[in-house]
C-alpha cells in the first residue's frame, strides 16, 4: 500500500501539471491564431489605404499635368 500511495502522491501532481500545460498550450495557440488573423486584416487595410492613396495621387498628378499643359499653351 505504501508503494501505491507514493506513486499516487508523485503521479497525480505530474498528471495535473501535464493536463494544465496542454490546456495552456491550446489556449496560447488559439490566441496566436486570433492575433495572426487580426494582423492579416490590418495588413489588408493598409494595402487598401495604399491603393487609395496611389489612386488619389495619380488623379492629382493628372490635374496638375493638365493645368501645366494649359499654362504652356497660353504662353
Amino acid at each position: 500500500m505504501i508503494g501505491q500511495q507514493l506513486y499516487l502522491a508523485i503521479g497525480a501532481p505530474m498528471l495535473f501539471n501535464a493536463i494544465l500545460i496542454a490546456v495552456l498550450m491550446a489556449l496560447i495557440q488559439s490566441v496566436r491564431g486570433e492575433v495572426r488573423a487580426s494582423l492579416a486584416a490590418l495588413n489588408q487595410r493598409f494595402d487598401d489605404m495604399r491603393d487609395l492613396w496611389r489612386a488619389e495621387l495619380h488623379r492629382v498628378e493628372e490635374v496638375l499635368d493638365a493645368r501645366l499643359k494649359h499654362l504652356e499653351e497660353n504662353r
